[in-house]
């Protein structure tokens, strides 16, 4: 029960301790809106935008970003959720980071871009702005939002889808000016043609999303880096464009601090925590130093100590005798002989039997028993001699007996009690002849004898052979009823 308390309270210690444990949350809140529209039902569709956009989102989520993801939206669900996100931005606050990704068709006209839903349907050039989505709109959202960062990435340069119409004859999107604390990305240069990709993303995504994911990077040099690799993969053709009117910096992921040389403070009180392995020191360690040199290291050890504390104790197997062991001991057995018995021990000084031979020799010793070869008796005598007292009202061998079995005899101190309870009880008189009272009275048979269950059975099982049975004619503290009984369980299997 202490054991119990003394965890308990040091769990609760443990749990205490401060969560900086964990990774550092991002400090603002990040919000993206991403468009992904493939599906054009009046112009030609698109391979890879759904794909795009899905690959986008799956990678701004992992960098903290709160994404809301759109394929293949219309012209309503478009400035809908423009119009939300240019909310959510505002509520956010001034140190809110705004992300607008956009890849689908994409057309400018008199110097404004437009970006095109999936039920666009365009005659006359003059209607662009009533069936599709300018581009403006987004960036006047996103600066309404007076917020600290916002990004605009347009992978919408990749053909133009009215070809037949002569006022639209312009290729890709025309350069905008970005407002301040913007930074506006393009797939490739303005009025230059991005290509849509034949592995089922464009070559800029793909690009912007494996930089995205390498940590420390600022964004200006990120998109340096998308310039470099998709100029290498398209042998020059297309060239991915940006613009920059940041006042901050910004990085997908920070740059992991180096770590801290340990103070000489901290470096002694460690190396003092450490020797004592006290679980409790190594709490309080951790308190005063979350982030120390050695903080990982101190709650590795804390936690192999908790779980070393809360194992079961460990149960050692009870060990069965080898066959030279067997040997030895019936060989033992057959002499009958004090030399015979020391011979065993002497081998195996904590065996099997080791317990059952030095009450043999002690008993030989002192003289209270007789060796029955040595009186003339044979082994026919003495099987007859204990044949007949087992049908002696006193027997316990007419069960045959239990462990829990009652046990019936002419001594007090042992009559109606068990094997499972005289195994712990005290001799009825002394287990030697003349041994003073100190050394035995009010002691329990454990004292001297290394007493279980499966050893005893093992005891047992030896009183079945002829030539052991000689041993139940012999003294025992206990009387020879305890020796009788032994054979009686183990002739049932020791139940």
């Amino acid at each position: 029960m202490k054991r119990f308390f003394y965890m308990l309270c040091l769990l609760a210690l443990f749990a205490a301790l401060p969560l900086a444990w964990g990774a550092k949350a991002n400090a603002e809140e990040r919000l993206a809106l991403i468009f992904g529209n493939s599906a054009y039902g009046s112009v030609s569709p698109l391979d890879n935008p759904v794909h795009d956009a899905k690959l986008m989102a799956d990678a701004l989520a992992q960098v903290g970003f709160e994404v809301t993801l759109l394929s293949d939206a219309t012209q309503l669900e478009m400035k809908r959720a423009i119009a939300q996100f240019g909310r959510a931005l505002r509520k956010a606050g001034s140190d809110a980071t705004g992300l607008f990704y956009y890849a689908g068709h994409g057309v400018q006209s008199f110097g404004n871009n437009y970006l095109l839903p999936v039920d666009v349907a365009l005659e006359d050039a003059a209607d662009l702005d009533l069936v599709a989505v300018e581009a403006q709109s987004v960036l006047r959202q996103m600066a309404s939002a007076r917020n600290r960062t916002n990004i605009v990435i347009l992978d919408a340069c990749r053909n133009n889808p009215f070809g037949d119409i002569p006022e639209l004859n312009d290729n890709g999107l025309a350069e905008m000016k970005a407002p301040t604390g913007t930074f506006l990305a393009y797939a490739t240069a303005p009025g230059g043609v991005a290509l849509d990709g034949l592995e089922g993303n464009s070559p800029f995504t793909r690009a912007v999303v494996d930089q995205i994911s390498v940590p420390g990077q600022p964004v200006e040099q990120l998109f340096k880096q998308v310039r470099r690799a998709v100029l290498k993969e398209s042998n020059g053709l297309q060239t991915p464009w940006d613009a920059s009117s940041l006042v901050s910096d910004f990085l997908f992921i920070d740059q992991p601090e180096p770590p801290k040389p340990a103070a000489a403070g901290e470096l002694q009180v460690w190396q003092s925590v450490q020797a004592t392995r006290d679980p409790v020191q190594l709490t309080l360690y951790l308190r005063g130093y979350p982030d120390g040199e050695y903080a990982d290291e101190a709650r590795t050890l804390l936690a192999e100590i908790i779980e070393k504390e809360l194992a079961p104790p460990p149960t050692d197997p009870v060990p069965l005798p080898g066959e030279a062991e067997n040997k030895l001991f019936q060989s033992a057995q057959a002499d009958g002989s004090i030399a015979a018995y020391e011979a065993y021990l002497q081998a195996y000084p904590n065996g099997t039997y080791s317990e059952m031979v030095r009450a043999e020799v002690i008993s030989l010793s002192a003289g209270t028993s007789t060796d029955p070869e040595a009186d003339g008796e044979d082994e026919t005598e003495v099987a007859e001699a204990l044949d007949s007292s087992t049908s002696t009202p006193n027997s316990p061998e007419a069960g045959p007996i239990t462990f829990a079995s009652p046990l019936v005899s002419d001594l007090g101190p042992v009559s109606g009690k068990s094997l499972a309870e005289l195994i712990t009880g005290s001799p009825a008189f002394p287990p030697i002849e003349g041994l003073p009272e100190a050394y035995w009275k009010g002691q329990t048979c454990s004292n001297c004898h290394q007493w279980n269950r499966e050893r005893l059975c093992t005891q047992a099982n030896a009183y079945l052979n002829l030539t052991m049975q000689r041993s139940l004619t012999k003294q025992h503290p206990y009387g020879g009823v305890m020796k009788r009984a032994l054979k009686s369980w183990a002739s049932g299997g020791c139940q």
